[in-house]
């Protein structure tokens, strides 16, 4: 009994301990140690803006003149006298194709001619005679010296004297166009350049065959240039014909170069439902066929929030911003951001009006501390 009288205390003196022990742990206060400050941090407050809006669409730079040179006549190619990058003159022979097969057409053709100027000669001949005996029997014929019959077979002869004089003529005229055919199918044996410009692609070599509608070389101006853009058909009211239009090239950076709307395709592509609107761009000596480029049509003025150029960290491939609390605390805050334009840049998603940032922070590591401004 008395055994059991001692556990009995024992065990209501644990648990007084253990009631004490909690108390003191619910009435000690948890210190939190203070933020680090950062002093000299220019903080600025989000305000709505109104800003220039735009439809932005991309496309290529395409040269304002090019030419793909194919060959009109079938034959092997002998020589390629130009390669890419080559500036050649308007006139310059380009390819030389073999001229066998033409130079055998013009050498029968010249010889038609010949024939049939020989076959002028003996009708026209023909012709005189027939007419000479036919006014010495009209005299015969009208002093009834000479019987019907004799008067009209002369007639006749001199009707046929006509025809085949005629007919002369007219082989003459045919072969003349035989000679003139071979002739220029003869020139079609040298492909020439078109005007003055720069070789840009080459598809032929010395041995291959040259057929009809098959591009060998391409030739463009390198002096004019413009932007083919394709702009979807609810847009495309924006683009107005010989309105200027900002351009950016992207192989030339971002700065802007100003166009000129020179053509809207009227009809749309059923496959894209886009048009085609051609701008052109002044004379640059970087500019190139093939480069890819944007255009900016402006459509009035719209809302937006844009924050300073210099206010956005790069982190990986995302953008951020520090965002401040209202107890002056900073923390990192990804943002997805638009168009830029005079250092400012138009944020799209992840502030709103009224939240203020650190203008410019730098490689500082601000999250979590307490900045203080200048």
């Amino acid at each position: 009994m008395m055994r059991l009288v001692a556990n009995n205390k024992l065990k209501i003196l644990l648990a007084a301990g253990v009631v004490g022990l909690v108390g003191c742990s619910e009435n000690k206060q948890v210190t939190q140690a203070a933020p680090e400050r950062v002093e000299g941090v220019e903080i600025t407050e989000i305000r709505d803006a109104t800003v220039p809006d735009f439809v932005e669409v991309t496309g290529t730079v395409r040269s304002a003149l090019s030419a793909q040179l194919a060959s009109q006549v079938m034959g092997t190619i002998r020589r390629v006298n130009a390669r890419e990058g080559d500036h050649v003159r308007r006139g310059e022979m380009l390819v030389s194709i073999d001229e066998a097969q033409q130079q055998a057409a013009y050498a029968e053709a010249k010889a038609s001619l010949q024939a049939s100027q020989e076959s002028i000669a003996a009708a026209e001949a023909d012709y005189v005679l027939a007419e000479t005996t036919l006014k010495r029997y009209q005299m015969l014929y009208d002093k009834s010296s000479l019987s019907p019959q004799e008067y009209d077979e002369v007639k006749t002869r001199l009707t046929s004297a006509v025809a085949r004089r005629g007919a002369a003529h007219a082989n003459l005229t045919q072969s003349q166009a035989r000679v003139i055919e071979a002739r220029t199918a003869m020139d079609f044996t040298r492909v020439l350049a078109p005007f003055d410009g720069v070789v840009t692609s080459k598809f032929a070599e010395p041995g291959a065959m040259a057929m009809p509608g098959v591009p060998m070389l391409i030739v463009e101006d390198p002096s004019r240039f413009r932007l083919e853009v394709q702009v979807d058909e609810s847009q495309i009211t924006a683009a107005k014909f010989g309105e200027p239009v900002s351009t950016t090239i992207d192989g030339l950076g971002s700065q802007p170069i100003q166009g000129k709307v020179t053509q809207i395709v009227p009809a749309a592509d059923p496959a894209s439902r886009t048009f085609t609107v051609k701008i052109d761009l002044p004379s640059n000596p970087q500019i190139r066929s093939g480069l890819f480029g944007r255009a900016r049509f402006p459509r009035g003025q719209r809302g937006a929030i844009e924050i300073p150029e210099d206010a956005v960290l790069k982190r990986g491939q995302l953008q951020a911003v520090y965002v401040v609390d209202s107890e002056r605390r900073a923390s990192l805050r990804f943002v997805t951001l638009g168009s830029v334009s005079d250092g400012r840049v138009e944020v799209l998603s992840g502030l709103q009006s009224g939240d203020r940032i650190v203008k410019q922070p730098r490689d500082r590591e601000l999250s979590g501390k307490q900045v203080e401004a200048q």
